[in-house]
């Protein structure tokens, strides 16, 4: 027999005896076991906790103000000007065409933005107002959250207002409302429009000023057939920096702008935020966690010392006794890791299935359901931790007590 095959066969019956010890202790193994799997499932729920609130964040920017991004003349977004109309887009109509023919693209909108005084000839107040293919912004533009009436589409003469904007006017739905605004040659002009529907994003800065009117509208008012911007929906969220190369090189006289820049303030620094926060508590339970699966394993492992010593003193070596610890450790850790993966995977989809309410976040006005997202990376990298953990844990206790000499070892009680 080699030196390879005696190793193998050695190793074979360290894990045999190992499998054995564990179960010759069911109680002691059954705590462990359930350390580790609480352990392991509690940094499982929590990291789809955060992933949940970042997805939500994602997609309130994206499905209700910005999409996935947006494409302006170059240096647009960089400079003011005093007439910003002259740097608008011409040809959009051209333009669509040649984004739809992209497989990264699934819908277009062209849009144009501009402040008006609103009036329900009573009270006047001034918004800010975006022209939009309201048929096509129906369909993407979800998490806008229609309290009341619906959500602008193919009326000409519709308009769709933020809540606090309403409350204001005092409108509801079918009332009628002026919108007046200067046209791009300094004019004063204006539109008789009906409330289809009154909206909240949970913005409230952006709920108390914004409305929106049909793209016809919107150039009429302004007389103009040029557009300020077009936002994209794409068919994945992670396709926009192959889009926006795309763009670089077919539309050289255009800039495209993810939503992650165009929302700054509301998204990114959100998300750079909790990612801190998170980080700092990952760690905090991860220590618990880890204190916690030392403090069981130590103690199984120093009322083991008596049998320790008897393995010591038939023979074995510290080496052999600690190899077999270890295995004993890896082998807990790794059941224990996968006992708390699937358990969690159990709660989420019992009691956890509708997710969990959440106060208004910072800035926000409304509550939002936040689903637990378990997703399979973040089992494995859970499920890796857990099983480190306790095999950490092993060693540092089995280290001491391999240590110690055989008659120490057996005198222990």
């Amino acid at each position: 027999m080699n030196a390879s095959t005696q190793f193998f066969w050695r190793l074979y019956w360290i894990w045999k005896l190992a499998l054995r010890s564990l179960l010759r202790q069911p109680r002691r193994t059954a705590t462990v076991l359930l350390t580790v799997g609480i352990g392991t499932a509690s940094l499982f729920l929590f990291q789809g906790f955060n992933t949940s609130i970042m997805n939500s964040y994602r997609e309130n920017s994206i499905h209700a103000r910005y999409g996935h991004g947006q494409l302006h003349t170059a240096g647009y977004r960089d400079s003011v000007y005093e007439k910003p109309w002259e740097h608008w887009i011409e040809d959009s109509g051209q333009i669509r065409s040649e984004l739809l023919k992209m497989p990264e693209v699934k819908q277009v909108f062209p849009r144009i933005e501009f402040f008006a005084l609103l009036t329900n000839g009573q009270i006047n107040v001034s918004g800010r107002g975006t022209g939009v293919d309201g048929k096509e912004e129906s369909t993407f533009f979800t998490t806008m959250n229609v309290v009341e009436g619906k959500m602008l589409s193919d009326e000409p003469e519709g308009i769709l207002i933020g809540r606090g904007l309403a409350n204001a006017l005092n409108l509801k739905p079918g009332d009628r409302v002026t919108v007046l605004a200067n046209t791009i040659h300094g004019s004063l002009n204006g539109a008789d429009l009906t409330v289809t529907g009154i909206f909240h994003t949970g913005s409230k800065e952006f709920d108390d000023v914004a409305f929106r009117i049909p793209l016809s509208q919107a150039q009429k008012l302004l007389d103009t057939e040029k557009v300020e911007s077009i936002a994209l929906g794409l068919a994945r969220d992670e396709d926009w920096d192959i889009f926006s190369q795309k763009v670089a090189t077919v539309f050289p006289q255009l800039s495209a702008t993810s939503f992650a820049v165009l929302d700054k303030i509301y998204y990114q620094h959100s998300i750079d935020w909790l990612k801190s926060q998170f980080g700092v508590i990952r760690l905090i339970i991860l220590a618990v966690v880890v204190l916690g699966i030392f403090n069981v394993v130590a103690t199984s492992i120093f009322e083991r010392k008596a049998e320790i010593g008897n393995l010591r003193a038939n023979g074995d070596s510290r080496w052999d006794v600690l190899l077999l610890l270890l295995s004993e450790g890896t082998a807990v850790g790794l059941i224990g890791a996968l006992v708390g993966i699937l358990g969690a995977a159990i709660l989420n989809s019992t009691l956890l299935s509708k997710g969990i309410l959440m106060p208004p976040a910072p800035g926000l006005t409304r509550t939002f359901h936040i689903p637990i997202v378990l997703d399979l990376w973040t089992a494995v990298i859970t499920f890796a931790l857990g099983g480190v953990s306790c095999l950490f844990a092993t060693l540092l206790s089995a280290w001491r007590v391999v240590g110690m000499s055989i008659g120490n070892a057996l005198r222990s009680t």
